[in-house]
């Protein structure tokens, strides 16, 4: 069993940064591949980042590359999401999730475990 609970949402204007932290439970979190969704309003959840349980490898949607950065500490069981050059069209409530030694890019149905998500408001 693995618990994610993530923090580092807010309101922050057009053009600012914000670091999600995505905090996790039990001793195998490194052998999880760890990803980032998000949700926005009346939208589907849809694939925002994702880093190998390896650490290695990195993938990103289309809408965020070269603005958001994804990385994680296996010392400290967490996964990061670095985002800068923040647009309205970010704002969503983003999630971390969890899976054992996922596949990237991987379906969003290989990942077992989801945090409950923190809001991100970017004003314009």
């Amino acid at each position: 069993q693995v618990q994610l609970v993530e923090s580092g949402g807010g309101l922050v204007q057009a053009g600012g940064s914000l670091r999600l932290s995505c905090a996790a439970s039990g001793r195998t979190f490194s052998s999880y591949t760890m990803g980032w969704f998000r949700q926005a309003p009346g939208k589907e959840r849809e694939f925002v980042a994702t880093i190998s349980w390896r650490g290695g490898n990195t993938d990103y949607a289309d809408s965020v590359k070269g603005r958001f950065t994804i990385s994680r500490d296996n010392a400290k069981n967490t996964v990061y999401l670095q985002m800068n050059s923040l647009k309205p069209e970010d704002t969503a409530i983003y999630y971390c999730a969890a899976a054992f030694r996922g596949r990237l890019p991987g379906p969003s149905s290989q990942y077992d475990y989801w945090g409950q998500g923190t809001q991100v408001t970017v004003s314009s």
